[in-house]
């Protein structure tokens, strides 16, 4: 069968099934779900839909003749182009500002501000900002030990501290830039890098208010006593409340990493809309909108800030007689998995375009074209809970629907389908979800313990977006 609709099923099948089933890495999967699905889709099927993207006829037929490996390929490489040079300094700013104590400086100075008794608001609101540039497992890494030290420090609240890590790092991983997924969804549906970063961040502090309530209660209804692990003695944790901050660099540097890339995109974004192409401007005006122009290029951006973060940490490393080297080489090694699973998850999206997906829920949907918002969600959140994975649920998910966000008779900006998307990757996280097994590993929790406060926290916190992004298309359509 050629419809569209079922050779997405096979695809999907096939991912899900590979992972869950046969215990393949995403990597080999997506690519075997890509060549199944470019296995069954004829010739005239790919051509029809070169021509419907305006692609000229000569070129269009010349796509359909290729070879399954050299489409494949292709979509690969287009999609390393996006995100690649983005992922791997993501990465490195990451390790960077952990191993020179930026990012422990971010958190304390926010203690800080904000005081002990405003301890839970104060590490949901640092893991939701260290989630934008900093990898989810790390920001766990990063911010479980601190939580287990403040508990002994307050004498309770442990559950809630850990769901406002939680809450915190998972909805920045979904929906802020440069995380991994929302990278890779804002080069499919070619959504601007800066406008994702603000209507991410804006529906992101909606979405974790509502997970900080149900943290509340969760806390109040399970209250769960800090324990001593093996990989956490509570002697030692002492130690880590006690350890003074004096070594660590000022919070003026560590905000830098993040601050550089964040400040020169949204000032490109903001300069294009205020000023049209070919608009008369003053030499220094045109001077400066050329500097950030370049600069607010989403590569040189991220580049700037990784050139930040590692000078940041040469000062702090000064004596260490191995230079930079053994950091930017643990930082690539994981931010290199993550680019080969995303752009094989970009080949997959690609191979579902070219059987005319797009097209066909175009027309199941020109009715009422707002459905396609919860569609997304949808189809993220049946992926996510199927095979675990919330950066596989958006890579499927913007591959299906990419070609509605390029549709000139939408009724909304497509970044609402991106936002809908990124929530919906948060439901449903189980025993098959990576970061559930990290959570309860690094917490101390019981299985048991995380699947009634950690996944309907996701929930909530997903369909809350859901709301508030039906809410803004509808008030805010941007177009």
């Amino acid at each position: 069968m050629t419809d569209p609709i079922f050779i997405l099923s096979v695809g999907v099948l096939i991912v899900v099934g590979g992972i869950i089933g046969l215990k393949l890495h995403p990597f080999l999967a997506l690519l075997l779900g890509a060549f199944v699905v470019a296995l069954m889709t004829p010739a005239a099927v790919i051509e029809q839909f070169a021509l419907a993207k305006g692609t000229a006829p000569a070129a269009a037929l010349a796509l359909s003749k290729k070879g399954i490996g050299e489409r494949i390929a292709t979509e690969f490489g287009n999609t390393c182009a996006k995100i690649g040079i983005l992922i791997a300094m993501a990465a490195i700013i990451g390790k960077c500002m952990l191993e020179s104590g930026a990012a422990e400086r971010i958190i304390r100075s926010v203690l800080r501000l904000t005081g002990i008794d405003k301890a839970p608001a104060a590490f949901l609101v640092s893991s939701f900002f260290l989630g934008i540039p900093v990898f989810f497992d790390t920001v766990l890494f990063l911010m479980i030990p601190l939580a287990k030290a403040m508990t002994l420090r307050i004498g309770k609240n442990y559950l809630l501290l850990v769901l406002c890590i939680m809450a915190g790092a998972a909805m920045a991983n979904s929906l802020v830039p440069p995380a991994p997924g929302p990278l890779f969804l804002i080069g499919e549906m070619h959504i601007p890098i800066g406008l994702m970063m603000i209507a991410g961040t804006i529906v992101g502090l909606f979405t974790i208010t509502a997970g900080y309530f149900f943290a509340l209660w969760a806390n109040k209804k399970w209250p769960i006593e800090l324990r001593d692990s093996l990989d956490a003695k509570l002697e030692d944790l002492k130690s880590i409340a006690a350890k003074e901050t004096k070594h660590l660099p000022g919070l003026g540097v560590s905000l830098l990493p993040v601050l550089i890339p964040i400040v020169f995109i949204c000032a490109d974004t903001f300069l294009s809309n205020l000023f049209k192409p070919g608009e008369a401007q003053s030499s220094f005006l045109s001077n400066l909108i050329t500097v950030v122009k370049f600069f607010g290029d989403k590569n040189i951006a991220i580049v700037t800030g990784g050139i930040a973060a590692l000078l940041l940490l040469a000062s702090q490393k000064k004596d260490n007689k191995e230079g930079l080297t053994p950091f930017v080489q643990a930082a690539l090694m994981s931010g290199g998995g993550i680019i080969l699973i995303t752009a094989a998850g970009g080949a997959f999206g690609g191979m579902l375009q070219q059987t005319g997906i797009s097209a066909r829920i175009a027309d199941m949907t020109k009715e009422y074209q707002m459905a396609l918002i919860p569609m997304a969600f949808f189809i993220a959140a049946v992926v996510r809970t199927a095979q675990g994975s919330a950066t596989v649920a958006l890579i499927t998910a913007s591959g299906i629907l990419s070609g509605m966000a390029n549709n000139a008779n939408l009724e909304f900006h497509p970044v609402y389908l991106g936002l809908a998307i990124g929530c919906g990757s948060k439901l449903v996280p189980w025993m098959n979800d990576a970061g559930f097994w990290i959570i309860c590993k690094l917490s101390n929790l019981t299985e048991k313990e995380a699947l009634k406060t950690i996944s309907p926290l996701l929930v909530v916190m997903g369909l809350t977006g859901l709301v508030v992004i039906m809410i803004g298309a509808k008030l805010f359509p941007l177009v």
